[in-house]
């Protein structure tokens, strides 16, 4: 599907955005009413989707099956990798549509350029997503293992895995076209597209889990085929209303103006799932030893602390487009008013919600599981995991500034950080403490992956002030060498 090529008029729309358009938000709009815009439709889809896996726990639960839940929990960093394949092309060829759209604001030629990052963003993730479900597929066996399924849990795990691994081009294209879609500023069509996502997604829970009985497997197919609802909704919008995007193979190029900026600013989500699912090995192989109550436990309680999360997310992820727009454009003020509006809003949402929660973590709880010992080690994960957050929250935040000026460098540091000291303080936390110790290593780890972030902030902060004050095509190559760097 493609869009129609840039033309006279199509241009001037992009040099002086219509009040109230999308675009209109991304360049003029006041700073708080394009937060919103941008923010709450972000916002409110995450949680959405938080509060889907939520009820997807409860879905399985429902079996009364302790290995089904531990098989869910085992399979969730390989959901996490194939985002990320999803990711490197979609928030790479996001942030440079947006710098894009905001430098046409000057150089309308500049607009032209959209149409092959869109395509080669799309097909780049399908193709990348196709090669992995399949070498996935052929190495099942040993993926499970890998993932630290005891022999318990091995079954229902390889079911939940292998399904998935089929649909990871789906999946893959789905995370793809959401990122594109939000680049133009259309963060309420996103939504939509997410919510339509997260609605199927249950229906089909309902007939495969409850009514056919089909456990872990049909919420894996359910998950595929939902996403599969979602990447037919994006793409019928972005034919139709998407401003210069092509999905059509034929724009797909290889020239480095593209696959530069993409993969530079894309490598640090790729890194940073690599190192989540890294992560999440090393934690499930040492937590399976305290047993599938211990494995459960994490499973509901990272459930549950997704939401106040996630909409901290919706904060770092929906004002992306905002500062990548008002770098392209070369706008400081707009980009210094964005970070520091986004800034107080973390800090409100993730104070206010994520105290809640903890707050009233136990009662929460239990209305997920009656088991006692799952509900004795969950209420201390989910403490863990919410203290996580806030730090989490604002390393987020930086890091959407550091891909949005196309600093590819400290992004891909901020993303590798915290699996590299997970791994030697969970190491050691499990030697002093066992679990307990085991739980509060990741948060840890995000305190001292803020600390970094901060400091190389800091450490930027004059690149991208001189980026600024230069032209469009100067800003552009300056943030090509800063990725090469």
């Amino acid at each position: 599907m493609t869009s129609a090529d840039p033309s006279p008029t199509t241009r001037t729309t992009t040099t002086e955005p219509v009040p109230g358009s999308d675009r209109w938000y991304l360049s003029t709009a006041p700073i708080v009413r394009a937060l919103v815009h941008l923010c709450v439709p972000m916002a409110a889809a995450l949680i959405v989707g938080a509060l889907y896996n939520v009820v997807n726990a409860g879905f399985i639960g429902s079996q009364h099956d302790t290995a089904l839940l531990a098989a869910v929990t085992l399979g969730t960093p390989l959901l996490g990798l194939v985002m990320a394949v999803g990711g490197v092309f979609g928030v790479g060829g996001g942030a440079l549509i947006s710098r894009l759209l905001g430098a046409a604001e000057t150089d309308p030629a500049k607009a032209a350029e959209i149409k092959h990052v869109s395509a080669f963003a799309l097909w780049g993730a399908v193709v990348t997503g196709a090669v992995l479900g399949a070498v996935g597929l052929l190495l099942l066996p040993q993926l499970v293992g890998l993932l630290g399924a005891d022999q318990a849990a091995a079954a229902e795990t390889s079911r939940y895995v292998g399904v998935t691994l089929a649909f990871v081009p789906v999946l893959a294209a789905a995370f793809c076209l959401e990122q594109i879609v939000r680049a133009g500023g259309a963060a309420r069509q996103a939504m939509i597209g997410l919510v339509v996502s997260t609605v199927a997604n249950v229906l089909l829970d309902v007939v495969f889990v409850l009514v056919l009985h089909w456990g872990v497997a049909g919420a894996a197919l359910g998950t595929g085929l939902a996403n599969a609802v979602t990447v037919a909704w994006f793409a019928v919008w972005l034919s139709r209303r998407g401003e210069h995007v092509s999905l059509h193979p034929r724009w797909v190029t290889l020239a480095r103006r593209v696959t530069g900026p993409v993969f530079s600013v894309g490598a640090s989500e790729l890194l940073q799932a690599s190192f989540l699912v890294v992560t999440s090995l090393v934690l499930n192989n040492l937590a399976s030893a305290y047993g599938d109550q211990a494995l459960a436990a994490m499973g509901v309680a990272v459930r549950i602390a997704q939401v106040p999360e996630f909409l901290v997310m919706g904060i770092t992820l929906g004002v992306l487009p905002l500062l990548a727009y008002s770098y392209g454009k070369g706008d400081g003020a707009r980009l210094r008013g964005a970070l520091r509006a986004s800034f107080v809003a973390v800090a409100v949402v993730i104070g206010v919600f994520a105290g809640v929660v903890l707050v009233f973590r136990e009662p929460v709880f239990e209305a997920f599981s009656a088991d006692p010992s799952v509900l004795a080690i969950g209420v201390t994960v989910l403490a863990a995991q919410l203290v996580a957050a806030v730090a989490n929250g604002f390393t987020g935040l930086l890091t959407s500034v550091f891909q949005a000026t196309g600093r590819s460098v400290p992004a891909i540091v901020l993303s590798m950080g915290q699996g590299v000291l997970f791994v030697p303080i969970v190491l050691v936390g499990s030697a002093l403490s066992g679990l307990s110790g085991i739980v509060w290593s990741l948060t840890v780890s995000e305190m001292l992956v803020l600390v970094a972030a901060v400091v190389m902030w800091l450490a930027v902060r004059g690149g991208i002030e001189r980026g600024l004050a230069a032209g469009s095509s100067e800003r552009a190559e300056e943030a090509l060498e800063a990725a090469g760097a």
